[in-house]
């Protein structure tokens, strides 16, 4: 089971995040600074982001985040699954493609992304049995954070 974050999931949200990034599925861990401004960009609007927490029995358990663009390419709206991350004891109890099926069946969107470190197997074997597809290029970004770190 998942829903969407709230302002009252704050903690939460950054106990999560935290873990998430302190994971060997993560290059490197993001400042914290980082956290908060995505958690009041959620609370501002969904226009680019959206959160949802997972929970089993009660209890969460996990959350997803996802960023939203338009994509000449896909035709429409394309989403990318920015983190996720399910605590290990509630692994493996179909949370992740109950809400994969969910998100594949809102008529709007109409390219879903994720990335994946490339020794990930287990991630990547899960996402393909989900229907994704290895892209065939590379993606290179400009981090001004880090830029800004190296420059300090």
């Amino acid at each position: 089971m998942f829903r969407e974050i709230t302002k009252n999931d704050k903690q939460l949200y950054l106990h999560y995040v935290d873990i998430f990034y302190h994971t060997d599925v993560v290059e490197s861990p993001v400042p914290k600074e980082n956290y908060e401004v995505t958690f009041n960009e959620l609370m501002r609007s969904d226009d680019y982001l959206k959160c949802f927490i997972f929970e089993c029995e009660g209890k969460p358990c996990g959350f997803v985040l996802l960023s939203k663009t338009f994509s000449q390419e896909a035709g429409g709206i394309s989403v990318t699954i920015e983190e996720i991350y399910i605590d290990e004891e509630y692994r493996g109890r179909g949370l992740a493609t109950e809400f994969f099926d969910w998100l594949k069946s809102i008529g709007e969107i109409q390219r879903l992304r994720i990335e994946v470190e490339d020794y990930n197997e287990g991630a990547k074997r899960l996402y393909e049995r989900m229907g994704f597809k290895l892209l065939p290029y590379l993606q290179m970004v400009i981090d001004k954070w880090k830029e800004k770190e190296v420059n300090s």
